[in-house]
C-alpha cells in the first residue's frame, strides 16, 4: 500500500529529500485512489502548501505540533501507556513483531513511531495492514482530534488514515475529550516531569526486555488509551 508510505513520510520530520519527492507522491495516491475524494483533494492541497514552503519553516512547525510535549507525541505508546512500566514491554513486543517479519530498525526512532509504524504496515498484506491500523485508531484519532482542535495542517494525514481503516467506535468521545482536556500539561510543567521520570522509564525498558514476549501474531499490542495517559 504505496498510499501508507505515503502518510508515513508526510509525518516524518521535514527533509529536502521528502520534499523533492512530493510529485512522486502525489502519483502514487492518483494511481492507487484509496482515498475518498474529498480526503485526496485535501491532502494533495496539504502536500502542495509543503511543496510551497521554506524547510526550515517546516522544521520549526514540526517541532513545535510534535516535539513540545506527550499530547501530540507521534509515538503511540505515551497514549497507551504514558511512563509505566508496560511501555517498555511493549516495545519489545512490538520490535519483535517487525524483526518476524524482516523489517529490521536502525537506531534512530522507537518502533512505535508513527511513521515508522506506517512504514511497517505498508510492506504487510492489505488485509492484515488495514486491520492492524484499526487497532491503533483509538490512538491515531485521539492525536487527529487534538490537531484539528489546533487547527494544524497535518490533521489531514491523520483523517486519511481513518478514511482507510475507519474511526473507532468511540471517536464523539474522543473528539469530545480533545476539545475540552485543555493545555498540554507536559508543556506547562516538562522540566519537572520528565526530570522525575527519566530514570524510572530506563529502568522499565531493562526489566521488560528480560521478561516474557507477547505470542499474537496478529495482535501484538493493545492500542486503546488509558484515562491516565496522555
Amino acid at each position: 500500500m504505496k498510499t501508507l508510505k505515503v502518510l508515513s513520510a508526510l509525518l516524518c520530520y521535514p527533509q529536502a529529500d521528502i520534499l523533492a519527492a512530493l510529485g512522486e507522491m502525489t502519483d502514487a495516491l492518483d494511481h492507487e485512489r484509496l482515498l475518498p475524494r474529498q480526503e485526496h483533494r485535501t491532502l494533495r492541497a496539504f502536500m502542495n502548501r509543503l511543496a510551497q514552503a521554506n524547510l526550515m519553516t517546516l522544521q520549526e512547525r514540526y517541532v513545535a505540533t510534535f516535539d513540545q510535549g506527550r499530547a501530540l507525541s507521534l509515538h503511540l505508546f505515551e497514549h497507551v501507556h504514558g511512563q509505566s512500566r508496560d511501555r517498555g514491554q511493549a516495545m519489545v513486543d512490538l520490535l519483535e513483531t517487525y524483526r518476524r517479519h524482516g523489517f529490521d530498525l536502525d537506531a534512530r526512532e522507537l518502533p512505535d513511531y508513527i511513521p515508522l509504524f506506517l512504514e511497517y504496515l505498508a510492506q504487510r498484506p492489505v488485509d492484515e495492514a488495514l486491520e492492524l491500523l484499526a487497532d491503533a485508531m483509538p490512538v491515531i484519532a485521539l492525536i487527529g482530534a487534538r490537531l484539528a482542535e489546533r487547527n494544524s495542517d497535518y490533521c489531514v494525514v491523520f483523517d486519511a488514515l481513518a478514511t482507510l481503516s475507519g474511526q473507532p467506535a468511540d471517536i464523539e468521545d474522543i473528539r469530545h475529550q480533545a476539545a475540552t482536556e485543555g493545555p498540554d500539561q507536559t508543556v506547562v510543567n516538562m522540566d519537572q516531569i520528565w526530570e522525575e521520570e527519566a530514570v524510572t522509564f530506563l529502568a522499565s525498558q531493562h526489566a521488560c526486555a528480560t521478561g516474557s514476549r507477547g505470542t499474537s501474531e496478529a495482535h501484538p499490542i493493545r492500542w486503546a488509551t488509558r484515562p491516565d495517559a496522555i
